[in-house]
């Protein structure tokens, strides 16, 4: 049969379901991903119109995975299904069988999960990236079709990493294809293209009734029969096979109660109940091992002392069909047959599978086995079960592990022992992102003894969760508790706390010298010093410093700290850690080069080594970094990026990224509602750097559109001055933001005339400029300052600002003051050397994409009587951010697999990006890229 023909086999009721899956199919063969989620209730179809879309795929190669229910605890089993056959060389290719074809982090992290190779626990975006991959080159000669149903039974880690790889697909021949009950977890397949299956129409659902029932029927007991079922063609095939002859004829006595999957279960029971007493302690063994093998069954009925010959009666049922493989006729039977045994039942047949599975090939679903048919405590079985639990971690399945390490405390017989179990599988539901599992756990300790450490660990984790959850205010008084409770019992683990408490006040959004920031920097600044030094406490002693006598004393500190974070020495797991603290020192310092090389070494180390969590802060980093040096369309890039981490990690997004590129971009109509609900979503949650964040934004939107006093009310809002005997004082900045709002300030204020809290503004600014003795700090400072005068001392200052500003490499803040000097320079009538400095600021501006100020140097230079041309070439703006980042990595020589990396495609998706702007810049080879693209933006 040619592709994209219709096949023979026709699906009753279903053309346009059908057309929609052999349209999918037909893309996927020009070369067009495709991605689709079926969804129905059980019982609606959506196998059969899987099978009819794999009858369908010829020259395709087929991939087919299946959830299970009882396997929904073991991390990777359903992806490790998928791509099995893409792993030990089943699928007939010579040189790509296994990972060997994969880039090295990929295909460590795929067969660490897979447990095929040993190493760290891999974090899932490089198991994303691993998947994506091999997919792909697997997809070079024809097209790769991937079928997964009963999707709602797939463990957690499994759908993470495939939902991941659906949305990253882009110019692959590949189409994916899921099946899931509807109502289950509908966040886990968020935008993914649905196609609801519902129930056949009238005519056709008479048509199948019709094929089971041999017997007249009366027009109302098929009418009421075709309403009860809803036209779900299994309840049609097996509703009817529950009733007499009389029911038939005359209809049921009573209305049917229940939902038709209910009902069809409850058909499927009474059907096991006249099968033979040794037939359904077979079906019960089969329906209790989810891989559907044989010969283990053939085992376990041995030494239950039955013969295979048992099943017979099932298969003649139509319930199960046993050859190279056990399959049931449908998830509703296994589901059947397993809940409706005695609880003793199940147990047995949970322990002869225990006892007849490989305990080195397959231990860990030996142990699973042994849980399930235990309900006593029992410190082998535990054990055996967190064995398990340590091999999930280190597979990366945070979740499977979670939940087995909860089992083995239930099952562990000594009270600390348990508690020890208990604790662990707590932090673990935490870093998987179940904290309310994680605290449901922690509450168990009320009814517990735990041991004074024990004790004070929950604390820790108590406050951990509520910082992570909630970035507010409430989270500083738990980890100081939980800090000073664990200094006599673990130093380092009490230091650490105090790091976070720290971290707390910043994310908080607290002033310099509020209360509770000196308590807690004093406290940290009190507790005994470790007997050896690390990274983090060189931050600890800075910022308690910072947060308890101020920025001017903090400073020499500081700028340690900056040094000695930038620096190779540094164990990957401590820098993975500390490397966002030590970006934000830098940060605070106004140190421009070490803020970009201590943001893109933790990028680098993140994704090298796979840290999800710590890769999002780095890109926020990265970010702004981008946005102060004049790359905004890298910015812009960048969230594409954050946003596909977002996806892996099933996390929303942090709004830092999205309220910078709105400040930068200055477009007040599309900035205003997206700062507004960021601030004020995190004003709820008490996530103070975050409303800062906001109101530094708004300020720069309002200046940059002109809108002075808006602005103005911002930075008043954020920075909070005091006016005695008229004059104008700002308490120190508890935040970044805080710090670069002061130039915002000066800024408005003096556009309004407001002369006092300019200079108050200036001055503060000034004292941060001195002590940290950086060229961006105080070529910012000398533009604010110049701003305070009308003379030369103003044309002095400009200067020194753009001399600073230009060695620093802070182009926006050069491109703003140019901006400024040439706006002076008109005021006061200097026309002709107005445009010299007006020409630079509106052409790097427009450059830049640094929207609003550019428009606002347009209109300078058109006062001064320049008629502004626009730009001869429009290369840039042609590309998406996605296109001119790929572009400029291309640029740096970075191979395609490389750049795939770095961004989360494929290899194929980067050659069809790269092929589109080698058709909109006009070039026909890599070397030609860095020409077209003009002077690389940092």
């Amino acid at each position: 049969m040619e592709f994209g023909s219709r096949p023979s086999r026709r699906l009753r009721g279903r053309d346009e379901e059908c057309r929609t899956l052999l349209d999918l199919l037909r893309a996927a063969r020009m070369g067009t991903s495709g991605v689709l989620m079926v969804q129905g209730e059980a019982g609606i179809g959506k196998t059969a119109l899987l099978d009819f879309l794999v009858d369908a795929a010829t020259q395709c190669r087929v991939l087919r995975a299946a959830g299970v229910e009882s396997e929904i605890e073991l991390a990777f089993a359903g992806l490790h299904q998928l791509c099995s056959p893409l792993l030990d060389g089943r699928d007939g290719r010579d040189g790509l069988d296994g990972l060997d074809g994969l880039p090295a982090p990929q295909a460590e992290a795929l067969g660490t999960a897979f447990g095929l190779r040993t190493g760290r626990p891999p974090d899932h975006f490089l198991i994303g990236l691993g998947v994506l991959s091999l997919l792909s080159e697997h997809a070079d000669d024809r097209p790769l079709v991937c079928v997964i149903d009963d999707a709602q039974w797939l463990d957690r880690a499994s759908v993470e990493i495939l939902t991941f790889v659906a949305r990253r697909l882009a110019a692959e021949p590949i189409l994916m294809v899921f099946a899931a009950r509807a109502g289950g977890d509908e966040q886990a397949w968020a935008r993914l293209p649905r196609l609801a299956v519902l129930g056949l129409p009238k005519a056709d659902a008479v048509a199948v009734l019709e094929s089971v029932v041999t017997t007249p029927l009366d027009r109302r007991v098929r009418d009421r029969i075709l309403a009860e079922t809803r036209g779900n063609p299994l309840a049609l095939l097996e509703l009817p096979r529950s009733m007499s002859s009389a029911e038939l004829v005359f209809g049921p006595a009573s209305p049917a109660a229940g939902t038709v999957t209910s009902r069809i279960e409850d058909g499927f029971r009474r059907r096991l109940d006249t099968l033979p007493d040794d037939t359904r302690r077979l079906l019960l063994v089969a329906a209790t091992e989810p891989l559907g093998d044989v010969h283990l069954l053939r085992r376990a009925a041995e030494r239950l002392g039955l013969t295979m010959d048992a099943a017979t009666p099932a298969e003649a049922a139509g319930l199960i069909d046993v050859w190279d493989a056990v399959r049931f006729r449908h998830p509703l039977v296994r589901s059947a047959v397993y809940h409706s045994a005695t609880v003793p039942d199940r147990q047995a047949a949970h322990r002869v599978l225990a006892d007849v599975t490989d305990a080195d090939r397959d231990p860990d679903r030996r142990a699973w086995h042994r849980a399930q048919a235990t309900t006593d405590p029992d410190e082998g079985v535990a054990a055996e079960l967190e064995r398990s639990a340590d091999r999930a971690l280190a597979h990366g399945g945070l979740a499977a592990g979670a939940a087995l390490l909860e089992r083995a405390a239930r099952l562990t017989p000594d009270d600390a022992d348990r508690v020890e179990r208990e604790l662990k599988a707590a932090q673990t539901m935490m870093h998987a992102g179940a904290v309310e599992d994680a605290l449901r756990l922690l509450g168990r300790l009320d009814h517990r003894s735990p041991t004074e450490l024990q004790r004070a660990r929950a604390e820790e984790l108590q406050a951990q969760i509520a910082f992570v959850s909630n970035r507010g205010r409430e989270a500083l008084q738990l980890l100081l508790a939980a800090a000073r409770r664990l200094e006599p019992l673990d130093l380092e683990l009490a230091r650490d706390t105090y790091v976070n408490a720290l971290e707390a006040t910043m994310f908080a959004g607290l002033r310099m010298g509020e209360p509770v920031v000196v308590e807690v920097a004093r406290a940290a600044r009190s507790a005994p010093r470790p007997l050896r030094t690390r990274q983090s406490d060189l931050f600890l002693q800075a910022i308690a410093v910072l947060q308890d006598e101020g920025y001017v004393a903090a400073a020499p500190q500081m700028r340690r700290v900056v040094e000695s974070f930038d620096t190779d020495d540094i164990p990957v797991e401590e820098a993975l850690r500390f490397l966002t603290l030590g970006s934000e020192i830098a940060i605070y310092l106004w140190d421009l080069p070490g803020w970009v090389s201590l943001c893109h070494r933790q990028l680098g180390l993140a994704r090298e080594s796979g840290a999800l969590h710590v890769a999002q802060f780095a890109l926020s980093n990265v970010l702004y970094k981008s946005l102060f040096t004049g790359a905004v369309a890298t910015a812009s890039a960048l969230l594409d990026e954050a946003t596909a981490l977002a996806e892996v990690a099933g996390r929303a997004l942090p709004p830092y990224s999205e309220i910078g590129l709105a400040a930068f971009r200055g477009d007040q109509e599309h900035s205003g509602p997206l700062i507004a609900a960021a601030r004020s979503d995190a004003a709820a949650r008490g996530e103070g750097v975050v409303v800062a964040l906001s109101l530094w934004a708004s300020a720069m939107v309002g200046n940059g559109n002109g809108d002075y006093p808006a602005a103005l009310a911002h930075c008043l809002e954020l920075l909070d001055p005091a006016v005695h005997d008229g004059r104008v004082t700002l308490p120190p900045a508890g935040t970044q933001p805080g710090s670069w709002a002061l130039a915002e300030l000066v800024e408005a204020a003096s556009r309004c005339d407001d002369a006092a809290t300019a200079a108050a503004a200036a001055e503060r600014l000034g004292e941060v400029a001195d002590a940290s003795g950086t060229d961006w700090a105080l070529g910012v400072s000398a533009r604010c300052a110049a701003q305070l005068h009308d003379d030369s001392r103003a044309e002095d200052l400009y200067r020194e600002a753009v001399d600073r500003l230009e060695r620093a490499g802070a182009r926006v803040d050069l491109a703003r003051t140019q901006l400024l000097y040439g706006e002076w320079l008109r005021r006061s009538g200097h026309r002709t050397e107005a445009r010299e400095f007006l020409r630079p600021a509106h052409a790097s501006l427009t450059a830049m994409g640094v929207n609003a100020f550019a428009e606002r140097a347009r209109r300078e230079l058109a006062a001064t009587g320049e008629t502004v041309r626009g730009r001869a070439a429009h290369t840039r703006q042609e590309l998406t951010a996605q296109e001119l980042h790929i572009a400029r990595l291309a640029a740096e020589g970075r191979t395609n697999p490389e750049i795939g990396a770095a961004l989360y495609l494929s290899r194929h998706t980067v050659e069809w990006h790269l092929r589109k702007v080698f058709a909109k810049l006009d070039v026909s080879s890599r070397r030609q890229l860095g020409d077209a693209l003009g002077r690389p933006v940092a």
